[in-house]
């Protein structure tokens, strides 16, 4: 008799680990934020989504794409709304006052992104939604409260997801030969279309993730005392299943917060612990805890002073 109350999600042989000298950049959606600052807290080297929290896979592509080539942000990419200059590229955290100000922290930002990529052994990608917000034929990566008529929303396929994503890394594959990519699929459910149309979107991402990794690879090494992975022979492209833990393994909504559509902390955690176990060998995870705990007492506010 089965005595476990719930489905354990497998995990992937990653044939691959990161230790704190290996360069990461993460792009996506605001999942990839709460791992990120694990990874950030934790010691490792990460550059943490450059142009804010996206969602949609034609943006992410787009931000990915300035960050190779350092294709700077122009006026021209900027709009006025209620007393504040938006990026039609970045989230709301970047706009500012004047288009100057918010021209200065988007590519201060890209540029210091361009180098890190550059640096970088793993890329990690996350996707949020298939819907895409289009303004003047232009995908845009927010709509920054604008009037909802000057949008036209619609879902991608997996053909068009593909079809944008294949191309682009290959680039990747040219320009950083020892890029390893990991791709992720937020379990944050947009609602907004019901319970079925979140499925959609998310089938359709899960569905395009699946047509861009590698496949058949063989199982990752590691040496008997899990000391040193052994080197791989050519960067690979992976899917982690963050989506298939939080759905499958975490299907209650205890483990949500109480809008019950974002992971709670301890869903995050669970997550987090096995990325943990899958990139990373035992020594390397316990300097992460530890780097972890002397993170939160340095950033610890005392209630009283002496």
């Amino acid at each position: 008799m089965n005595t476990e109350l719930f489905t354990r999600v497998g995990m992937p042989s990653i044939p691959f680990g990161i230790d704190f000298a290996t360069g990461i950049v993460s792009l996506g959606s605001c999942f990839s934020d709460e791992i990120g600052m694990r990874l950030r807290d934790s010691g490792f080297h990460i550059e943490q989504n450059p142009f804010g929290t996206l969602y949609n896979p034609a943006s992410i592509a787009s931000a990915l794409r300035r960050m190779m080539y350092d294709i700077e942000v122009g006026e021209e990419d900027l709009v006025e709304y209620e007393g504040l200059w938006h990026s039609w590229h970045h989230h709301g955290s970047f706009s500012r006052t004047t288009a100057e100000e918010c021209l200065e922290v988007c590519n201060s930002r890209l540029h210091q992104a361009h180098s890190a990529l550059k640096e970088a052994s793993l890329l990690m990608v996350t996707f949020g939604s298939a819907w895409i917000f289009e303004h003047e034929g232009a995908v845009v990566a927010n709509c920054h409260k604008l009037p909802q008529q000057m949008f036209v929303r619609r879902r991608m396929s997996v053909d068009d997801i593909v079809a944008l994503w294949r191309p682009l890394l290959d680039e990747l594959h040219v320009c950083y030969p020892s890029l390893n990519i990991l791709f992720t699929v937020s379990p944050i459910r947009h609602i907004g279309d019901g319970a079925h149309g979140n499925q959609l979107s998310k089938s359709t991402l899960l569905l395009a993730v699946d047509e861009l990794v590698d496949k058949d690879l063989p199982p990752a090494k590691r040496k008997k005392k899990g000391v040193k992975m052994e080197a791989q022979k050519r960067p690979v492209t992976l899917y982690f299943p963050s989506y298939e833990i939080v759905l499958d393994e975490l299907r209650d909504y205890r483990f949500y917060d109480p809008d019950m559509v974002h992971p709670s902390s301890l869903a995050v955690d669970m997550v987090w612990d096995r990325f943990q176990r899958v990139t990373m060998v035992p020594a390397v995870r316990d300097q992460a805890h530890f780097n972890a705990k002397q993170s939160k007492r340095t950033h610890h506010i005392p209630l009283h002073t002496l």
